[in-house]
């Protein structure tokens, strides 16, 4: 059966109907092939696989052409999702003119439908001028990873009443300057639900309750696979990091102890010719066989 091809309209509808928005990180071909097909909204190619695909310590390390292979892989395999590339670190807040080429190469290159971007108002203008090179962007505001160190840690945004006017009014801007979504990270629940109220586009949460419209979580994370922190929000939906543990356990003995492979796992030589190779095996020199084939390779 296929599945239909999820649009920027289609998501607003779904807002619009109050259904709820399905989406989920992937970074690779395999893992992408499979989500596909779980007919979830929009995959995000999020900058988080610098920690869970690469080993960085934080996001911030992760280079736009690192962003742009793994994006290409998560296209080839989708043929259903709304496919976003985010934005990485640096990308997008030295000029316009750089955010609207970097944002380019997300689309052109990396097979992407829209890309997301990480801020709030101050953004508005570069937003607009991606927007009018027809790129499509997605919001981030609450926590945005990029910005660790302003923040000192992962800390939870919009605890203070300044700080829910200030997020709320980033939202409206954003919706203004024409993004078709928002991600609202690690923000108290009371404030998405007011956003979301507020707003018409789509919020995503991740850290923000259940009245967004829809949620994310890093793919990585809600399967057990990525262990190194664990934030409130994350629920484990999985423990494929259990799993490849035992399958490397089973493998590792029946390799040791030589029960795999058997002849199950192994080709027959069909033709009526091995005595005659084993009888040429055993009658020659093979260190000079091998000498001359070689010269003969060379010339």
């Amino acid at each position: 059966m296929s599945l239909r091809k999820v649009t920027i309209q289609s998501l607003i509808e779904k807002k619009q109907n109050g259904e709820k928005i399905v989406t989920i990180t992937a970074y690779d071909y395999a893992i992408a092939k499979i989500v596909d097909a779980c007919d979830l909204d929009l995959i995000l190619v999020g900058d988080s696989l610098a920690m869970v695909m690469l080993g960085y310590q934080n996001t911030l390390s992760v280079s736009m052409d690192e962003m742009i292979h793994h994006t290409k892989a998560v296209s080839r395999a989708v043929s259903n999702a709304l496919i976003v590339g985010d934005m990485p670190f640096l990308s997008y807040k030295i000029n316009k003119n750089e955010a609207v080429r970097n944002a380019g190469r997300f689309i052109q290159e990396g097979g992407a439908e829209a890309v997301k971007v990480e801020g709030g108002t101050e953004l508005c203008t570069t937003i607009k001028a991606m927007i009018d090179a027809d790129i499509e962007v997605m919001g981030h505001i609450g926590l945005t990873p990029q910005k660790i160190y302003r923040f000192g840690g992962f800390m939870v945004q919009g605890k203070t009443i300044e700080n829910a006017k200030h997020l709320i009014l980033d939202a409206k801007n954003l919706q203004e300057a024409g993004v078709f979504s928002i991600v609202l990270e690690c923000i108290p629940w009371q404030i998405a639900e007011l956003i979301t109220k507020e707003i018409d586009i789509p919020t995503i949460g991740i850290g923000a309750g259940p009245y967004c419209d829809g949620q994310i979580l890093v793919l990585h994370d809600m399967l057990g696979i990525f262990t190194d922190f664990k934030p409130k929000f994350l629920k484990s939906f999985g423990n494929v990091r259990d799993s490849i543990t035992d399958a490397l356990e089973q493998y590792k003995n029946e390799v040791l102890n030589v029960i795999y492979p058997n002849k199950d796992y192994s080709y027959d030589y069909v033709g009526d010719q091995l005595e005659d190779l084993k009888e040429w095996v055993e009658n020659n020199d093979l260190n000079k066989e091998a000498a001359e084939l070689s010269k003969i390779m060379k010339k």
